[in-house]
């Protein structure tokens, strides 16, 4: 099957997205290096990948149609959104919760009750708050919960 002009146009934009971010992230450093690699390398490495999906989308002379099962647009349409809810509040929320809240809309996209899956999301938030605060030394946001941690 060819590829249609609507993906050509979703690879050109995904090409240029990729590259704009990549050169944007070029001037990313940290006032104090802990690391050798530095801030810059991860999202310069997504923007290259994304640049390279994108190129291949445009290049690509036989681009076959994916189809999405009509059963599984619900789930992958509550996904993307609980991933731009996580971006969007994960300062404010601050880590833990805001794991916890993505924990509890994968969970349920993917059929579990929501009781448990709120209790693994909270279990998963909290340990992998305390095991990069504690054991790594990674600082990650407390948003809301800095109140009750004493203003930390």
């Amino acid at each position: 099957m060819k590829p249609s002009s609507s993906d050509r146009v979703l690879g050109a934009a995904c090409a240029l997205l990729g590259l704009a971010m990549a050169w944007a992230a070029r001037d990313y450093a940290a006032p104090i290096s802990y690391e050798p690699v530095g801030p810059r390398a991860f999202p310069q490495l997504l923007g290259l990948l994304l640049a390279a999906c994108g190129g291949w989308m445009l290049l690509r002379p036989g681009l076959q149609r994916f189809e999405l099962a009509p059963q599984l647009r619900g789930p992958v349409l509550l996904l993307a959104v609980a991933v731009l809810g996580y971006a969007a509040l994960f300062e404010w929320l601050g880590f833990p919760l805001a794991t916890a809240a993505m924990g509890l809309l994968v969970g349920v996209a993917f059929g579990g009750r929501w009781w448990l899956s709120l209790a693994g999301g909270l279990g998963l938030g909290l340990a992998l708050y305390l095991m990069f605060d504690k054991l790594l030394d990674v600082v990650l946001p407390t948003g809301l919960l800095s109140f009750a941690l004493g203003g930390r």
